[in-house]
């Protein structure tokens, strides 16, 4: 089993949002090496943590998990989203994605600034300065540090 942390702002894609929906595509993916990971090295029941970005204070919500294997992202096909890729061949499709499921929501969100000052978690791809990605692979010890923070037990 591997382990990830998946970025999403709150007011577009939250925690609560994927808790309502149950099972959700990872959808408008639009970085090579984010798609990658979904394509190449995630596998159904790798557990992500879900973190609240672009919001004060940004943090981890929550736990999510891979759903199902990587498939073709439909929003690249549509001309009405957002996210449609002209360029992007029917019969080799440049996005893939995975779906998600919900886990568990925390009782409280960890934030970004508590996660920076945790020496457990020094190394920790998401705290290293530059990260932007939306979805990075998170190590395991780190993974079940942030669990232990949230008092939420795997």
């Amino acid at each position: 089993m591997r382990y990830w942390l998946i970025k999403s702002e709150p007011d577009v894609f939250s925690i609560d949002h994927l808790r309502k929906a149950k099972r959700e595509p990872w959808s408008g993916v639009r970085n090579y090496q984010a798609r990658n990971s979904m394509r190449d090295d995630m596998s159904p029941g790798d557990l992500a943590l879900f973190y609240h970005s672009s919001t004060n204070p940004p943090g981890v919500a929550g736990i999510a998990k891979v759903a199902g294997e990587p498939y073709p992202d439909p929003t690249q096909f549509d001309p009405k989203s957002e996210y449609h890729d002209p360029t992007s061949p029917k019969d080799n499709p440049r996005w893939i994605l995975v779906d998600f499921e919900f886990v568990a929501k925390f009782d409280a969100e960890i934030p970004l600034q508590q996660m920076k000052e945790d020496p457990a978690l020094d190394g920790m791809v998401v705290l290293q300065k530059g990260t932007r990605l939306s979805i990075t692979p998170v190590e395991a010890k780190h993974f079940k540090h942030v669990c232990k923070l949230a008092r939420w037990k795997p």
